[in-house]
């Protein structure tokens, strides 16, 4: 199982997510945000699964402090915020082969994990 980790390492979900992989197994390649930035290839993955706006966070303040809740911003500007600022992304962005998956979300991992295990175990008694 491939699993790769966009965050930071202030970001605390980011932290249990590297953790929950790691409990099981599973060495996740961490791609940390402050020092490398996102693809736009990468980036546009999420958008057309979740939208652009399921990608930001809204709670943040830099959102509050850039006042994005009160401006229409254009997606292909917003992307280009979430790229020049990791801080305004929810966090972690986990990506597993072609499955993707926005913030905490132990669920969507567990089931990649089970499915992942079960693959191996029936490759195993082939």
């Amino acid at each position: 199982m491939n699993v790769q980790i966009f965050g930071t390492n202030k970001s605390q979900d980011t932290k249990k997510a590297l953790r929950f992989f790691k409990e099981r197994g599973v060495k996740p390649q961490f791609v940390d945000l402050q020092e490398l930035y996102m693809s736009q290839g990468e980036i546009a993955r999420f958008v057309q699964k979740f939208g652009v706006k399921a990608l930001v966070d809204t709670k943040s303040k830099i959102y509050r402090d850039a006042g994005l809740e009160h401006m229409k911003v254009p997606d292909e500007q917003l992307i280009q915020k979430l790229i020049d600022d990791p801080k305004l992304m929810i966090q972690p962005l986990v990506r597993s082969g072609n499955t993707l998956s926005v913030g905490w979300d132990e669920k969507v991992w567990r089931d990649w994990h089970e499915k992942a295990r079960n693959e191996e175990g029936g490759s195993r008694n082939a």
